[in-house]
C-alpha cells in the first residue's frame, strides 16, 4: 500500500488557506491592536484568545456534525466552501477598520471572521483521514503540513514585501492577496477531488485497530482505559507544546520590534526560516516515523524547540543565529505536527474521526486561550526578556507528558523502493 501523493497534495490545499489566514491574524493582529488601538499586552493577549475560545465550543461542534451529515459533495465540503466564503468577506473589513480607526468596527469584523474559520476548521483537517488509509496516515498528515506552510510561506513573503516600515501601515493589499489565495486553494479542492467517492473506497478496505476489535459489544465506553490514558496523555502534550509555540509566535512579532530591533515586516524572515525548513523536513520526519515510531519523533522535535527557546532566551538583539535558532524550531515543529493528529485519529473508530479531530483541537485550542494571556502578562508586567524561557519550559513538561503514552504509535513499512515515497500517480 503506498501513498497518493497527488490527491493528498488537493486534499491539503484546505490546510493551505488556513494556514496563510492564521499567519496574517498573528503577525498583523497584535501590531493593529498596539500601534493602531494602543491596547495593553494582557489585555492584546486576551484579544489573541478569542478566536481559541471560540474554538473550544465550535470545533468539536462542527467536526461532530460533519460526521453526521451527508451530502452530494461529501460531509466535509459543504462545511469548508461556506466557511472559507464568509472567512474572506469579513476578514478584509478588518483592515478597513484599522485604517478608519474604528474599534467596534474592528472588533465585529474579527469576531465574525474568527466564528468563520472555526465553521470550517475541523472538518477541512478530517477530509484526510477520511480519504487516506489508517496506515498512511503519518505520510499524508505530512503532506498536508507542507501545504499548510506553503500557505505560511506565501502570507510571511506578502508581509515581507507589503509592510512598509511606516508608523501607520496600509493592510488592506495585504489581506486582499490572502483572501485570494484561499479562495483559490479552496476551489482548486472542490473542483478536483470527489470526498464521497474516496472516502467509500478507503472505508471499504481500511481496518479498525486490533484494540477496538478486542473491546467488548457490551461496553458502555468506546475505549479500554489504557487506550483512553494515552489518549489523554496525548491530548495532554498538545495542550503544553501548543502553549508553548503560541506563547511564542502570538507576540513575536511585537518582541521583534522591542527587544530585537526589527521595524516593518522584518521580523516575517526570522518566522519565514522556521517555516522553509520546516517544509525541507516533512519527508525526512515522515521516515524518521516510519522507522522510530510516531512517539519518538516526537520526542525528538520537543527536545530540539526546548534547545532553540532556551538558547534564543540569550540574544538581547538580532544576530543571525537566531534564524539558525529557529531552523530548529521549524524542524522540531514539523515532527511533532506529523505525527500526533494522526496518534489521536489512531485510537478513533473511523466513524468517529470528526469527533477526534474535535477532541485535538480543543486541547489545542485550550492552551492557546490561555497562552497569549499568561505570556502577554509576563511581557507587561515582567519583561518582554521572559517570552523564550516561557515557552521552554512548557515544551520541558510536553516531553514528560508524552514519554508516558503507550498507545497509537503506529509504525508503517517503508516501502522497499524510497522512490514510491515520493510517487505522486493515481
Amino acid at each position: 500500500m503506498k501513498l497518493n501523493y497527488k490527491r493528498t497534495f488537493l486534499v491539503g490545499l484546505a490546510f493551505l488557506s488556513i494556514s496563510a489566514f492564521w499567519q496574517l491574524y498573528d503577525g498583523i493582529i497584535p501590531l493593529i491592536l498596539k500601534n493602531t488601538f494602543a491596547i495593553g499586552d494582557t489585555l492584546a493577549g486576551g484579544v489573541m484568545a478569542l478566536d481559541n475560545i471560540l474554538a473550544l465550543f465550535m470545533l468539536p461542534l462542527f467536526g461532530t456534525l460533519s460526521d453526521r451529515v451527508s451530502t452530494p459533495i461529501g460531509r466535509r465540503m459543504p462545511f469548508i466552501l461556506l466557511g472559507t466564503a464568509l472567512t474572506v468577506i469579513f476578514m478584509l473589513l478588518i483592515p478597513i477598520s484599522d485604517n478608519a480607526a474604528n474599534f467596534p468596527m474592528f472588533m465585529t469584523s474579527l469576531i465574525i471572521t474568527l466564528v468563520s474559520v472555526s465553521l470550517y476548521r475541523s472538518p477541512a483537517v478530517a477530509l484526510m483521514p477520511d480519504v487516506t488509509p489508517r496506515a498512511l496516515r503519518s505520510k499524508a498528515n505530512a503532506i498536508i503540513n507542507l501545504m499548510g506552510a506553503v500557505g505560511t510561506v506565501f502570507t510571511l513573503v506578502m508581509i515581507t514585501l507589503l509592510v512598509p516600515d511606516t508608523d501607520k501601515p496600509n493592510y488592506l493589499p495585504l489581506f486582499g492577496i490572502v483572501a485570494g489565495i484561499m479562495v483559490t486553494a479552496v476551489g482548486i479542492l472542490f473542483f478536483t477531488i470527489n470526498e464521497k467517492k474516496l472516502a467509500a473506497e478507503v472505508q471499504a478496505v481500511d481496518e479498525e485497530p486490533k484494540y477496538m476489535d478486542e473491546q467488548s459489544e457490551n461496553q458502555e465506553q468506546g475505549m479500554p482505559r489504557p487506550v483512553r490514558r494515552s489518549l489523554l496523555l496525548v491530548l495532554l502534550s498538545v495542550f503544553l507544546w501548543f502553549m508553548a509555540y503560541n506563547g511564542a509566535t502570538t507576540h513575536f512579532s511585537k518582541y521583534a520590534q522591542t527587544v530585537l530591533g526589527m521595524s516593518g515586516g522584518k521580523y516575517a524572515t526570522i518566522l519565514l526560516v522556521a517555516t522553509v525548513v520546516a517544509v525541507i523536513s516533512y519527508i525526512p520526519v515522515g521516515i524518521f516515523a516510519a522507522r522510530l515510531g510516531r512517539k519518538k519523533t516526537i520526542l525528538l522535535g520537543i527536545s530540539l524547540m526546548f534547545i532553540a527557546f532556551a538558547i534564543g532566551s540569550c540574544f538581547s538583539s538580532y544576530h543571525p543565529l537566531l534564524s539558525v535558532l529557529f531552523g530548529l524550531v521549524g524542524m522540531g515543529w514539523a515532527a511533532i505536527n506529523v505525527n500526533s493528529y494522526p496518534m489521536v485519529v489512531e485510537m478513533a473508530k473511523g466513524s468517529d474521526i470528526g469527533r477526534f479531530t474535535g477532541y485535538y483541537y480543543t486541547f489545542s485550542m485550550s492552551g492557546q486561550v490561555i497562552t497569549p494571556i499568561i505570556s502577554g502578562a509576563l511581557l507587561e508586567h515582567v519583561s518582554y526578556r521572559t517570552l523564550f524561557p516561557y515557552s521552554a519550559v512548557l515544551m520541558l513538561l510536553a516531553f514528560c507528558a508524552m514519554s508516558m503514552v503507550k498507545h497509537g504509535d503506529h509504525r508503517p513499512e517503508l516501502p522497499k523502493d524510497k522512490l514510491e515515497m515520493l510517487d505522486i500517480g493515481d
